[in-house]
């Protein structure tokens, strides 16, 4: 091992003398401070009239009759930068949708998006504008902005293998450090360091020293020890690794013996700390940051629920914290309240009872009495004097799940009216099933017609459809043609199908496309067109809206010819479904 790393301080020497040397031997033809208008005393012979420096994204001119060498610096400062996952073409975008809008605009919508709840309908909407492959907005915004954006929200997102793949697809764009740190710290406080360290094996150059220390731990654990060993040598010399790692990496690779020092300052340290010393234990407080919490739990490091001494007040409130936490489940909390001794009387009179103890053991008594409770209007009451105590502590999630099923036991009719939003605020929302949609060639919008918006159906045959059941409902007097009929209508032209001139009179549309969405669709601003939609839906989802709002929506989408947005909202909407 002394070789090896006598070696590899051998090679950073190798390296530093090598870029050193390239750097003097480039210094007579300092390319950049030559006048550009000088004429040279010597003809040369070079025929070429311009070179391209890919690296630099620069354009240098070569005069044909002489040596002058130039650098057009407008094109120099027009660095191209491009970062996304998804093709334009996917979605019948270009490249340069967001190119032509005012970044102060959207900076404003989507600082105003991340303050709600969005809906699934949005963050589809919010995928496709921030996650599209395009060319950065320039006016009123940064670069780095910009590209925070879609990081924060692969990040709010929180699918891991989208931000992977977005760091695979992303490898030469600068100051991603953010979402691989993000990537790596997630895997890693749930143990799973094969996973947190297969993010290294995609990334570019780093320029986070957390992370690069991260990535010299990943080479020692794959039993990459020379590239390791080498990695951290070079960035000792470059002062970049903090001493804390730097004393633990040399007891990994056994220059040193095992000390007892520990630091809580991040994931990567905390487990370093875990790994060196020979007798960890770790005793969490309620100020303990949730990484330490998921890692404790996921290392079976956290003491289990029958050991925690109800004695202990402490003990009971970091329980209750790691339970919100996700760390512990609701069940042991709540095993742990039934081991708590009350007499009858405390149990006959909670409602008294309950408010001359500590919180965490009021929520134990109120539990017990929960559970011996057969009367509806008091299980619900109960129930709602564990959820605002919960509540009061800033707990809000950790009674949620056994209330569900508290809730699910009552059925709705036996709601009494003073607690009918408490149910339905606290209720589980049932799961909608993926239902199959019933034709109905009576009605235009429920029509077989549909089968067009699932790709089931060529233009030219939905053309012909369209056409005869158009005949069919222009000889019923009776039909009227809704909204939704329009919107079908609308959408079936927009697609370059031919409606017969003589049903023109069967309704009547206008554009509500108001006047500054119409002039961004005009200006090409297309990303910030989407923004606005999601703006609009919100935290609501599509069907959720009124019809008018989805008209709105899909007259939007058909001027934009976003073709497989607009089909997932018609397809939402339009059938009859059973």
């Amino acid at each position: 091992m002394i070789i090896l790393r006598q070696l590899s301080k051998l090679f950073i020497i190798l390296f530093t003398v090598t870029y050193a040397f390239k750097v003097f031997s480039n210094e007579p033809v300092d390319i950049w401070n030559i006048e550009k208008k000088k004429e040279p005393e010597n003809n040369s012979l070079i025929n070429i009239e311009e070179t391209i420096d890919l690296e630099n994204n620069q354009v240098i001119k070569i005069d044909q009759k002489n040596d002058t060498i130039t650098v057009d610096e407008s094109l120099a400062s027009k660095e191209i930068k491009l970062a996304g996952l998804y093709d334009p073409e996917q979605n019948r975008l270009s490249i340069d949708m967001w190119s032509n809008s005012d970044g102060e605009k959207i900076k404003e919508i989507i600082t105003n998006l991340y303050n709600k709840n969005l809906s699934s309908f949005s963050e589809k909407v919010l995928d496709v504008a921030l996650l599209t492959n395009s060319y950065f907005p320039t006016n009123n915004i940064t670069t780095d902005e910009f590209l925070d954006f879609k990081l924060n929200h692969l990040i709010y997102k929180k699918d891991y293998n989208l931000i992977k793949q977005f760091v695979i697809k992303n490898s030469s764009t600068n100051n991603t450090d953010k979402i691989i740190r993000y990537y790596a710290d997630h895997y890693l406080s749930n143990s799973e360091l094969d996973n947190a360290c297969e993010i290294f094996d995609y990334t570019g150059s780093l320029n986070d020293n957390y992370l690069i220390s991260f990535k010299i731990y990943c080479l020692f654990h794959q039993e990459r020890i020379e590239e390791a060993q080498l990695l951290f040598d070079l960035n000792t010399e470059l002062e970049n690794l903090d001493n804390f790692f730097k004393k633990k990496f040399n007891i990994l690779m056994n220059y040193e013996k095992a000390d007892e020092t520990s630091s809580e300052k991040n994931i990567l340290f905390f487990h370093l700390s875990h790994k060196t010393l020979e007798n960890f234990e770790y005793t969490p407080k309620l100020e303990t940051p949730k990484f330490i919490w998921s890692y404790l739990a996921s290392s079976n490091l956290l003491k289990d629920s029958n050991l925690i001494d109800i004695e202990n007040s402490d003990q009971i409130k970091l329980m209750e914290k790691a339970t919100q936490e996700g760390i512990y489940n609701e069940q042991e909390l709540f095993r742990l309240y039934r081991r708590f001794q009350f007499d009858i009387n405390q149990l006959l009179n909670y409602d008294d009872a309950y408010k001359l103890l500590e919180p965490y053991q009021a929520r134990a008594l109120l539990y017990q009495r929960l559970l011996l409770s057969n009367d509806n209007t008091q299980k619900l009451d109960i129930s709602s004097k564990i959820k605002r105590s919960f509540e009061g502590d800033g707990l809000p999630n950790v009674f949620d799940g056994e209330l569900k099923n508290i809730l699910k036991s009552i059925s709705e009719e036996n709601i009494p009216s003073n607690f009918t939003t408490f149910y339905e605020q606290n209720r589980e929302i049932e799961e909608i099933k993926d239902l199959k949609i019933k034709f109905n060639n009576k009605i235009f919008h429920q029509s077989k017609l549909i089968s067009y918006f699932q790709n089931k159906v060529s233009l030219p045959d939905a053309e012909k459809e369209a056409n005869d059941l158009l005949k069919k409902i222009k000889k019923d007097k009776k039909y009227t043609f809704s909204v939704k009929d329009i919107m079908m209508t609308e959408s079936l032209k927009s697609d370059g199908i031919q409606i017969l001139k003589k049903y023109d009179d069967l309704y009547e549309y206008k554009s509500s496309i108001p006047s500054d969405i119409n002039s961004m669709i005009v200006n090409r601003e297309t990303g910030l067109v989407l923004l606005k939609i999601a703006q609009i839906t919100g935290e609501d989802e599509i069907e959720d809206l009124d019809i008018e709002s989805i008209n709105y929506i899909v007259g939007i989408l058909n001027e934009l010819k976003m073709v497989d947005l607009r089909n997932q909202i018609l397809l939402k909407v339009l059938p009859l479904k059973v």
